[in-house]
């Protein structure tokens, strides 16, 4: 489904180059649930950014499906990116004046169709706020607002679930029922890609790609993670 072909990206020049990412190269499988980790600054948000379109590299190819996404330009990539890929942020972004219901509405109004707001609160429902629809953010917890994140991201069906450290806001308790969530998409044929930086989150994942230092320096089923 999804390749990484040899991805590099670099900020700066000269003394003040900065490689964040070198030579990085793998596949996901459609249905896999994969979490990256590494050490701070290892390049594992940029390698999300870029697979999602949200940044650049330098060189190398991103291909999903078969098709190159990383030399789109931006009105290409918005047509791709519906039904093929979502971003779940750690930090929600929520747009605050709009109730849950229009922020998962959202990707509808983009997609230039009509808005389908049963569509929507059936979305809602699934990550078990459709009661709660007609909340805004601020009347929202953290964790009720990565779930409306997470209904905006699953409301146009993508192929492709890019998750920054989806939990990395929460205490446990509640980082723990956003996994399940996760699990559960997954469990229904989701293809997740996720950067984390805590064990327990990235031992839900099927497989665990490890950074450092812009390469990726190892590749390991969930049941032998272990120190970086």
């Amino acid at each position: 489904m999804l390749e990484v072909k040899n991805v590099s990206k670099v900020y700066g020049r000269g003394e003040g180059m900065v490689m964040a990412l070198d030579g990085v190269a793998f596949n996901l499988d459609n249905g896999a649930f994969v979490a990256i980790m590494g050490p701070s600054g290892s390049g594992k948000s940029t390698l999300l950014n870029i697979i999602g379109g949200l940044d650049q590299l330098s060189s190398g190819e991103v291909c999903l499906d078969g098709d190159r996404v990383d030399n789109l330009t931006e009105n290409q990539l918005v047509e791709f990116r519906r039904g093929k890929i979502a971003y779940v942020f750690q930090q929600y972004h929520l747009i605050p004046s709009l109730t849950a219901l229009e922020n998962v509405m959202l990707p509808l109004v983009f997609k230039k169709t009509r808005e389908d707001k049963k569509r929507a609160l059936e979305t809602l429902g699934r990550v078990g706020l459709e009661k709660r629809a007609g909340h805004r953010p601020e009347q929202l917890s953290g964790g009720e607002q990565q779930r409306v994140a997470i209904a905006r991201a699953l409301v146009n069906d993508p192929d492709l679930i890019l998750a920054d450290e989806p939990t990395g806001n929460m205490d446990q308790k509640t980082g723990d029922a956003i996994m399940d969530l996760f699990q559960g998409l997954n469990t229904e044929g989701r293809t997740i890609l996720m950067v984390t930086h805590a064990r327990e989150v990235a031992a839900r994942a099927g497989e665990i790609l490890f950074l450092k230092d812009g390469h990726m320096i190892d590749r390991v089923k969930n049941q032998k993670v272990g120190g970086i």
